[in-house]
């Protein structure tokens, strides 16, 4: 495979001294961020519809000097699928993850979502979650206009990723010819039903508005978007790990099990339901009084509130049962050395409530200036934006009564859609269950708390290259400052039985029991969760219990960014040339306060701050080409040196801290704010046939070197020099040393260590069937394969042996194949399109009980949507108007997961078809 051992900036400085040598003629190009603005001007494409957004997305690749995918909207308004997710899911080289059944998070080139940045009109975003990686459906697809994905930097491309930097890109009000207010609003059913009291129905509606004023100086575009969707899911869940033996190696005591088979020590059927609603608002205001100064100012604000209930059967099949007769299994069957079915006896099953509360918000401005000066120009940004996640996680747990009330389970979790099981007893009558101490507790809550706040500003000066360096066209230096800032706190506590201790629930907080027989375990009671905590218990969440100190922290960055581009626009003999070399530096100032529980301490010194942090600076060197081919043939050469950012979680100060006092040695484990970045050097190659701009054929091959990669391991010799100072000031601790005290000891955080190698193939085509017969006028296709594969693995988070195993793992996020492919047909009025979105398995991120993150093998996903439309023509008495009929996830494919082996199933989720019928209007 490809090498790229050598320094990246000599290479790129040899590349351009060879076009130098070339002696050739140079021909200016203007600014790169506006020949994108012109490349997606609506006004300008003559076609409607489906290929109204496929020849705009194929001008802007075609255009770009980087290496870069696009979507274009169809019409203001009209992004091509449900969820921006969806859309961006399609492109070459890129793939989703489904959350709740959307997808919310992106992988690019098979790196998780932890190594793309997302920008919003070219400025990074803050996320509600505890890391950078954005979680798109908080951003309406009705309110994007476009999106540029680039997969090779430049110097001037601020805030880029290493697997690459998605940019979210709003309408341009002075690009529109003129006045154009669109409305539409989608009625949607999920397939799975009501139940819980929660309806199958949903409904989104959207409006904007674009005109021009004052002699067309002043543009405004406006944009709302609501939607109000139900939440269905089935689910059945396996607890983790499963294990063929104890720690110590002996045989796990499971009698009727032989001895190291892998079992697993409980499972759960649930019905979840609830509603996400979300209401985005979206304007910019463009000034242009005349052609030496335009300014634009940007406003995006989306506020989401969600709840769901997962009402559950839980039954612990590890030998738990609150102390009563033993656990033995019978009729015990194993596949690969795997329990596979069999009959629990003496298991003592709960019905349990677990509720989800979530409130996000996210604003942001910008407000840009360009000014011309001759054939200077000068672009000023202030940008600023904040995302605010409140979320509130209650749970209530029923068993039967008279204790025990002891049940035989028939397993089965190799047959069917679900692991099944089926107990004996008769879970469905609410006034046999009753809130008490079961064996999980009567209840359990957090509130988790997120604030991310980032303030941005850059200056670029593009002026004319110097007549002696004649291959260079013109030249981009500039600065940008970002300052961020996320703080997260999480409150938890028991949620304990009231003054009127054990008691059933009220009938008036019952909703429809809801029917788990799809995992073959009958009916259960669903209830009002919140509403039994606040009449049943009492739930006082603190902070300050010694095991959540380090759950509260913050982490502040400061990244000072110098860049210099020079862009190229050449001939070498009779080729035509364009692109751009360059250099960025990057200046990181990161730093993460927190604290740590010394219980030695005396009362009130007990909590401990830690306050630290890091300083570097890292060049970048980038390199783009473009050769311009006869035949309308490009070929296309990047070189560059990548980095993303550690993990905003994983730069925290947290720490539990302890000694141990026989060998007088520190430990703990936390996170790590001196973290460096990871880091890759990336070379790309692509050739790309072009149609005018109906259609085109490419292909590409990629390789990233990661120099660097973040491991969270086990590592000795960490300095705890200001822990133990503080440890020893209490006598009684140093009287209990049975050793000296070291300042050094052993540390579970993330790391740097070494890297390894990716690399990929990309293959796409967009082609208009009537290139090749009249006759196949209006059909068409889109597709893409892309096979990415890794020298890379590595030792899972502690925290995630569970799921995945204690051996090394592939990186997470890789799918070794991605397919997408879309056929469409678009004829006089009549649009039809069909979608599909596969890739192989990969190991993806959740996030568990505990509020941390965790990894999964996830199986492949292969998942159809479809949609019917027809427009009026404007020759029509309903000119404007259109309709649509829109089907997701046809096939009804599930998310599942296994632990290793997919004979050891984790969660397997059903989360039904979705339907939309809609209508769209344009003035």
């Amino acid at each position: 495979m490809l090498n790229i051992k050598r320094n990246l900036l000599s290479a790129a400085l040899a590349s351009a001294l060879a076009l130098q040598a070339s002696g050739a003629y140079a021909q200016s190009t203007g600014d790169e961020g506006q020949k994108k603005a012109d490349a997606v001007d609506l006004d300008t494409v003559t076609v409607t519809g489906i290929r109204r957004g496929i020849e705009s997305a194929i001008s802007v690749k075609r255009d770009a000097t980087s290496i870069v995918e696009a979507v274009s909207a169809e019409d203001i308004g009209k992004l091509p699928d449900v969820s921006i997710a969806e859309s961006i899911a399609r492109l070459p080289g890129l793939a989703a993850q489904r959350v709740a059944g959307r997808a919310q998070v992106i992988s690019v080139r098979g790196l998780s979502p932890d190594f793309a940045t997302t920008l919003l009109n070219g400025r990074e975003m803050v996320s509600t979650g505890d890391n950078r990686s954005v979680e798109f459906d908080q951003y309406p697809s009705e309110l994007i206009s476009g999106v540029t994905v680039y997969k090779t930097p430049d110097a001037g491309l601020v805030g880029q990723g290493l697997s690459g930097t998605l940019d979210m890109q709003t309408v341009r009000p002075l690009s529109y010819g003129g006045r154009v207010i669109a409305v539409s609003g989608r009625y949607q059913k999920n397939s799975l039903g009501e139940a819980a009291g929660v309806d199958p129905y949903g409904n989104r509606f959207n409006v904007s508005f674009v005109d021009k004023f004052a002699d067309d100086t002043l543009g405004l575009a406006i944009g709302y978007s609501h939607s109000d969707m139900a939440k269905q899911e089935n689910q059945v869940g396996l607890y983790e790990p499963w294990k063929d033996r104890n720690d110590d190696g002996t045989p796990l005591d499971r009698p009727g099990v032989p001895a190291y088979t892998f079992y697993s020590d409980g499972i759960k059927a649930l019905r979840r339901t609830g509603n996400a609603k979300r209401d985005g608002v979206m304007a910019t205001v463009q000034f242009r009084p005349n052609n030496a100064w335009t300014s634009t100012l940007d406003a995006f604000y989306t506020k989401a509130k969600e709840y769901d209930t997962a009402n559950q059967l839980e039954i612990h099949l590890g030998g738990y049962n609150g102390g009563y007769d033993p656990l033995y299994l019978t009729d015990v069957v194993t596949r690969n050395g795997s329990f596979a079915s069999g009959v629990a006896h003496n298991v003592y099953p709960l019905v349990r409530g677990m509720y989800n509360h979530r409130e996000d918000s996210i604003k942001a401005f910008g407000w840009n200036n360009e000014f011309a000066f001759g054939d200077v120009r000068l672009v000023a940004d202030v940008s600023w934006s904040k995302a605010v996640r409140d979320e509130t996680n209650l749970e209530n747990n029923l068993q039967l009564l008279p204790a025990p009330q002891l049940d035989s389970v028939r397993l089965d979790f190799a047959g069917g859609n679900f692991p099944r099981f089926t107990p004996g007893l008769d879970y469905s009558d609410p006034g046999k269950l009753f809130l008490t101490n079961t064996i999980y507790g009567s209840g359990y809550g957090k509130t988790p708390h997120v604030d991310d706040e980032l303030k941005g500003f850059k200056l670029a000066l593009n002026f004319p290259a110097p007549e002696v360096l004649g291959w260079f066209s013109d030249i981009d230096v500039g600065a940008n400052y970002a300052d961020r800032s996320k703080d997260k706190t999480q409150a938890e506590g028991n949620i304990n039985l009231g003054a009127q201790g054990i008691t059933a629930i009220a009938s008036d907080l019952q909703y429809a029991p809801v029917d788990l027989g799809f995992a073959g375990a009958g009916r259960i009671p669903a209830w009002n969760v919140p509403a039994a905590v606040a009449r049943y218990m009492v739930f006082r969440p603190t902070t300050t219990e010694s095991y959540l100190i380090p759950k509260q922290w913050t982490v502040d960055e400061e990244i000072a960014t110098l860049f210099l581009r020079a862009n190229i626009s050449t001939e070498i003999g009779s080729i035509p040339v364009r692109g751009n070399i360059g250099l960025q530096g990057q200046r990181v100032d990161q730093s993460s306060r927190s604290n740590y529980w010394d219980g030695s301490q005396p009362v009130g010194s007990r909590v401990i701050p830690i306050n630290e942090g890091s300083k570097y600076f890292k060049l970048l060197p980038s390199m783009n080409l473009a050769f311009e081919l006869p035949a309308e043939n490009t070929v296309r050469f990047a070189l560059a040196r990548q980095v993303a950012r550690p993990r905003v979680d994983e730069m925290r100060a947290s720490m539990e801290f302890g000694m141990d006092t026989g060998q007088g040695k520190p430990g703990a484990s936390g996170g790590n704010p001196h973290l460096k970045p990871w880091l890759a050097d990336a070379v790309d190659l692509s050739w790309e046939k072009y149609f005018g701009n109906k259609a085109y054929v490419a292909a590409a091959v990629f390789y990233k070197d990661l120099k660097t990669y973040i491991y969270t391991e086990k590592r000795d010799g960490y300095d705890f020099t200001s822990q133990v100072a503080e440890w020893l000031k209490i006598p009684a601790n140093e009287a209990q040393l049975q050793a000296p005290a070291q300042t050094t000891g052993t540390y579970t955080a993330p790391f740097n260590g070494s890297g390894g190698s990716l690399r990929g193939v990309e293959l796409t085509a967009s082609l208009p069937l009537d290139l090749f017969a009249d006759a196949l006028r209006g059909f068409g296709v889109v597709a893409s394969a892309s096979f990415n594969d890794s020298s890379i693995t590595i030792p899972p988070d502690p925290g995630t042996i569970s799921s995945v195993g204690s051996a090394p793992i592939m990186l997470p996020g890789l799918s070794k194949r991605v397919y997408n492919f879309t056929a469409y047909y678009e004829n006089d009025g009549f649009e039809v399109r069909l979608n599909q979105r596969k890739r192989s398995d990969f190991i993806g991120e959740i996030g568990n009980f505990n509020g941390n993150r965790t990894l999964r093998y996830v199986k492949g996903e292969n998942v159809l949507d479809a949609q019917l439309g027809y427009s009026f023509g404007n020759d029509t008495m309903f000119s404007g108007l259109s309709l649509f009929l829109q089907a997701s996830n046809l096939t009804n494919s599930r998310y599942e997961t296994y632990a290793g082996s997919k004979d050891r199933p984790l969660e397997t989720v059903e989360w039904g078809r979705s339907y939309q019928i809609g209508v769209n209007y344009k003035f």
